[in-house]
């Protein structure tokens, strides 16, 4: 269904570190560049991050959510250790089991945009 995910910044090094540090723990390579933006492949996807091209400063979206699929506990565990000591914060609760069936992690970026990192059982 999707092509493609793209969060704003308004601080394209910083947060080029942030995800280089977040996905790479996923095994994805680092962000290559196009312009303003930086974006991230893998063989089911594509993210990207982007200073917004009408000038006006990235704001994180208010009930929205980015997820990364993990293939393990330990995978969430050290994305999201990773994530943090990248300038991440931690959210809601820490990382863990919701239900039986699914291992979840939360943090914003450093500009507020809201990550799931997400392991099924």
């Amino acid at each position: 269904m999707f092509s493609h995910v793209m969060v704003g910044t308004n601080d394209l090094p910083r947060a080029r570190a942030f995800y280089d540090a977040l996905l790479g723990q996923l095994g994805v390579a680092p962000g290559v560049a196009n312009k303003q933006r930086y974006f991230w492949r893998n063989g089911t996807g594509t993210f990207g991050i982007s200073v917004p091209i009408d000038g006006e400063p990235a704001v994180a979206a208010n009930g929205g959510t980015v997820g990364f699929i993990c293939q393990s506990t330990q995978q969430v565990d050290a994305a999201h250790a990773a994530g943090v000591a990248a300038g991440g914060k931690t959210i809601e609760d820490p990382p863990g089991w919701r239900g039986e069936t699914m291992y979840l992690a939360y943090l914003r970026d450093p500009d507020g945009n809201k990550l799931c990192l997400t392991c099924y059982a």
